[in-house]
């Protein structure tokens, strides 16, 4: 009986640092994809708000004279 229970706590001992690594795991992962999503944002949303401050300074510096 004693080992039977020996081997059951030796079993949950093992469950316990098996979740335990997944968790640190798990985190790890939510901790790169919360970081791909700020690059994210900042590569694609940021461009589109500049963007139409950019466009019209540009084309009034390359715009042909009036009378040409």
């Amino acid at each position: 009986m004693d080992e039977q229970l020996k081997h059951i706590e030796e079993k949950l001992n093992e469950l316990a640092a098996k979740t335990d690594a997944v968790f640190q795991s798990s985190e790890k992962m939510r901790k790169y994809f919360l970081w791909t999503l700020i690059i994210t944002a900042v590569v694609v949303v940021l461009p589109l708000l500049v963007l139409p401050l950019v466009i019209p300074a540009f084309l009034q510096s390359v715009a042909l004279p009036v009378g040409f």
